[in-house]
């Protein structure tokens, strides 16, 4: 039975790690080998198991050897393939580098590169549509809503919401697009969104001139639109949840937000997002069942009972809500019939026949094909993105709760894969607009549908079958952004199922994204998750684990900015000259590297008290204004207790902020630990002068410096500086030579290249006050940097880490939960660049900032498996709310047999060494440079920005920037 009490990190609290394993933190679970299993018998463990369902005969093998591994019966293990030496404080402070070759246990007999079928010409064109469009903003939604809230202004905030759901269900445009197997849109025009003013709408308002030109995600909004949206915000000053959550907050929250310490955008402007809801169950009952389920239990409510009124309300605003959405569905099987009776082509006819047939079935009953689950699972899709704006809408496991539906069906197989395809095409339909700034954040049209394949059973068996594969083929079919498609993996995962997936990755689409079932549950368990939910678990968002349909994890709930939290304690608690942070101490004061450490711990404490009440305000917004009753009712503890998910009913609560610019610290804390404390290169003071002087850079007012520019400048040197360039004459004449050639021809963008002059910060600088500065800011480059299997460094970084995670986890949020700590970007680590000045590592002032736990973009110069090593050092279990890795590997490293089985073999080194997610982008610097130049050419180049993919083409240029920067990374 999966209970509530939290675990202990081992399961059964003892410690089983052999002696050259870690005793403690992120290794503490790890599977000593069992005594007298040779590798025979390793070999015969693996084949025991495949794509079809052989766990039983695995299991019994296991348990024979003695393989059940520290965590419990049946519980994902890992046999150690890597050999470690010395321990310090959970990290391996020396390991013997991985053998390619012994990562498969017979490599010679591995299954090798299959390729992909080409996609149908339906799926072709279907495609053709989305890449073409340009996206819409479209008044339906927001006129529909508001005119329900007006009517039902004194109702209760679920009865309002369930009235407005019932009035956009019955409402709402239906539309079925040319050649479509699966129905339902968001939208009339291809691609486009509805406007969401019950939480937000002055931006929208804002923006009515400018958002379809802007850089990042712009969006068409027709001259009609507008006057449109104008009458319907006329009625929402004052009343939106971002009003009131904006009216929770004190000064000095608004005052670190503004600071850019973070943000709290996310749930602040927008609806409740993150979560997976139970797709299955809608097969299983459909939403007959689920009213039915309500109104049962309404009526076994106690009248006696003082609560009985408040869930009476939820059972009302339930009901009310799903019979609408039937509704809904049964509109769109009267659409196909009308369009059926005037089709001249035949087959598609009887297509549209179909399809009303199969929207007349599901979702009001249970689905009984696979065609009609195919129907009802995107049904609940649309559904959840028209009652809120919230993104991050999971399709979770869908290989689990499809598969049977695809086993019993008599479905030819091609077919079946094109419904799934088709899928695939409707999950990139979908769309939401952000405000500018906030779609600098989330640049590339982000929703983060993040759909997971793989991994386990809850009874700790390989979850593997036919339809994870159709996942897989379905990326190369469809080749767009969306879903967020991820596997899981762990020692049970087969061969082929790791090949396939690495196969996919291979096309260049930074798809799927990679996951360990050894770190992720574990991590779950530590935060409080039992162990059958634990493994039932899949990625939300970009990176962060929940149980399944079990959870409120209000992920991606902030950007934290630790960049900017140790800018300010070089200032002693000022951003930009203001006080913004308690006075630790003028740099020049501290005395030691500890006071320095400490220092940073006293900011890091005092900006999460105000990054949390931040978030319990927003929090605290949703719970009183914007109970969601479809989402809820399909959230395991909400029907039990009559209550909705923001209010707290859901399994398990959590509410997850992120940080960045991980590495940038870390090398910051390395490089003044070096050069100031222990080899006294230069004094406090010194160092200081150089950092607030930007090392003798500025940034052209027009240029903002991402990439390899954020270490080596751009511009050219005043004449008020007095020295001209610095270059030495080889330096300055291959310089004129890459001017007159590429230059003048315009072959290449100078502002890209490495060799920019320092630019005086201040018009009576001198050529020896530059050089001084110029000449600290290669020392301070010079030191050790993260990504580079140092273990002195790495030691470090987890340990910097901490201060922001320790700080962060166990925070309580309004719903009953835990904080617990995330490290991943999206693309915040380009826009929130800008308000950090220098740092000690050399990175210049206003320029992108680190992403994820990924080394800085250039300074991973030791291989694919050295920064892999130094990233899992990085305590998984201090970040229960995700971490992630960004990886660039060249075409060429993976190309062929060979190349396919040495990426194979990367992805389980990192595994090995208990790293959580790693994602990667197979491309090189020509092609993006190409695509930079030529977007109309390459308008299907996908590319892997963070925890996310999308469209290279329509990125803001910095983010551009950034994504070239990275370092590309190859096996020699």
């Amino acid at each position: 039975m999966c209970g509530t009490d939290k675990p202990s990190v081992t399961g059964n609290g003892q410690c089983e790690s052999s002696p050259t394993d870690c005793v403690g933190g992120l290794f503490e679970w790890r599977k000593k080998p069992s005594a007298g299993i040779k590798g025979s018998e390793k070999r015969k463990v693996q084949k025991s198991f495949g794509a079809g369902h052989k766990n039983t005969e695995r299991v019994l093998k296991m348990q024979k050897n003695g393989l059940k591994g520290v965590l419990g019966p049946f519980r994902s293990h890992r046999i150690m393939k890597t050999e470690m030496t010395t321990c310090v404080d959970g990290v391996f402070s020396q390991a013997k580098k991985l053998d390619q070759k012994s990562i498969f246990y017979e490599e010679a007999n591995m299954a090798i590169a299959k390729g992909f079928s080409e996609p149908t010409d339906r799926i072709k064109q279907l495609k053709a549509r989305i890449i073409d469009a340009m996206p819409t903003v479209e008044a339906d939604r927001a006129e529909l809503l508001t005119e329900a809230y007006k009517k039902y202004e004194g109702a209760t905030p679920v009865i309002r919401n369930a009235r407005a759901n019932e009035a956009i269900f019955n409402g709402i445009p239906v539309t079925i697009r040319p050649g479509e197997l699966i129905v339902g849109a968001l939208t009339v025009t291809d691609r486009g969104c509805q406007i969401y003013p019950e939480f937000s709408y002055d931006w929208v308002e804002a923006e009515f001139d400018t958002m379809a030109t802007r850089k990042c995600d712009p969006f068409e909004i027709p001259e009609d639109t507008k006057r449109r949206l104008s009458e319907v915000f006329k009625y929402w000053p004052g009343k939106t949840n971002s009003d009131l959550a904006h009216s929770l907050m004190s000064d000095k929250a608004l005052e670190c937000q503004a600071e850019g310490v973070f943000t709290v955008g996310n749930y602040y402007f927008g609806g409740i997002g993150h979560v997976c809801v139970d797709y299955g169950k809608v097969l299983r009952v459909g939403f007959s069942g689920i009213v039915k389920e309500a109104a049962e239990k309404k009526a076994a409510l106690d009248p006696e009972d003082p609560e009985t009124i408040v869930k009476t309300q939820f059972y009302d605003a339930v009901i009310i809500t799903y019979n609408a959405a039937i509704n809904l569905a049964h509109r769109y099987a009267a659409k196909a019939l009308e369009m059926a009776q005037t089709e001249i082509n035949p087959q598609r006819k009887k297509e549209l026949l179909q399809i009303a047939q199969n929207c007349a079935n599901v979702p009001e009953k249970p689905a009984q094909n696979f065609w009609e689950a195919c129907q009802a699972f995107w049904f609940v899709q649309l559904i959840m993105h028209l009652e809120s704006s919230g993104h991050s809408i999971s399709p979770g496991r869908f290989d689990q709760y499809m598969y049977p539906y695809y086993q019993n069906d008599t479905i030819d197989r091609d077919f079946a894969q094109e419904l799934v395809d088709c899928i695939f095409i409707k999950l990139n339909d979908l769309n939401k607009t952000r405000d500018a700034i906030s779609d600098e954040l989330f640049a590339g049209y982000a929703i983060f549908q993040n759909m997971c394949a793989g991994g386990q059973t809850p009874e700790g068996l390989d979850a593997t079958n036919d339809v994870s594969y159709m996942q897989l083929d379905a990326i190369a079919h469809v080749g767009l952004p969306q879903p967020s498609m991820s596997i899981r993996y762990w020692d049970g995962t087969p061969d082929e199922f790791l090949l396939r997936a690495c196969e996919v990755v291979r096309l260049g689409h930074g798809l799927p994204a990679m996951y360990s079932d050894e770190v992720a549950i574990p991590m779950l368990e530590n935060d409080g998750v039992c162990l059958e939910d634990a493994r039932d678990w899949l990625p939300i968002g970009c990176v962060e684990p929940q149980p399944q349909h079990k959870a409120d994890g209000w992920h991606d709930a902030a950007f934290f900015n630790c960049c900017k939290v140790l800018d300010i304690t070089l200032h002693n608690g000022k951003s930009r000259g203001k006080q913004l942070g308690p006075k630790t101490g003028e740099m020049t004061e501290m005395q030691t590297f500890e006071d320095f450490v400490k220092a940073y711990e006293e900011q890091m404490k005092f900006f999460v008290h105000y990054l949390v009440e931040s978030d319990n305000c927003v929090d605290y917004a949703h719970m009183m204004n914007m109970p969601m009753p479809f989402e809820s009712a399909l959230v395991d503890g909400c029907l039990d207790k009559g209550k909705s998910v923001q209010e707290g009913a859901a399994k398990y609560n959590f509410t997850g902020p992120q940080a960045f610019g991980t590495a940038d610290v870390i090398d910051s804390f390395v490089a003044v630990k070096q050069n100031v404390f222990e080899d006294h290169k230069y004094t406090m003071a010194e160092m200081m002068d150089a950092i607030d002087n930007n090392f003798g850079y500025t940034v052209d007012p027009n240029f903002n410096p991402t990439g390899s520019d954020r270490e080596q400048g751009c511009g050219t040197a005043p004449a008020s500086a007095g020295g001209g360039s610095t270059r030495s004459a080889m330096e300055q004449k291959v310089w004129e030579v890459v001017q007159s050639v590429l230059g003048e021809s315009n072959a290449i963008d100078l502002s890209a290249l490495n060799g920019g002059e320092p630019v005086v910060t201040g018009a009576s600088a001198g050529s020896d006050q530059l050089a001084k500065w110029n000449k600290i800011h290669k020392q301070m480059l010079s030191a050790p940097h993260f990504g580079n299997d140092i273990p002195e460094v790495d030691l470090l970084g987890r340990r910097v880490t901490k201060i922001y995670s320790s700080e962060v986890h166990g925070q309580k949020n309004p719903r009953g939960g835990i904080y617990h700590a995330g490290c991943y970007t999206v693309s915040a680590n380009v826009g929130m660049g800008r308000d950090v000045d220098a740092l000690p590592d050399g990175r210049l002032a206003q320029s992108a900032l680190s992403d994820n736990i990924s080394p800085r973009h250039g300074f991973d110069v030791s291989g694919p498996t050295a920064a892999n090593a130094s990233s899992a050092t990085i305590d998984a279990l201090d970040f229960g709310n995700g971490t992630l890795l960004n990886q660039k590997l060249l075409p060429s490293a993976v190309a062929g047999d060979e190349g396919l089985k040495r990426f194979a073999a990367l992805v389980r080194a990192y595994f090995d060494h208990k790293g959580y997610h790693i994602q990667f982008n197979i491309v090189n610097r020509e092609s993006l440079l190409e695509a930079q130049a030529h977007p109309e050419q390459h308008k299907d180049l996908i590319v892997r920005v963070a925890g996310y993919s999308a469209q290279f083409v329509v990125l803001a240029k910095d983010v551009q920037d950034d994504i070239i920067a990275r370092t590309e990374q190859t096996f020699e």
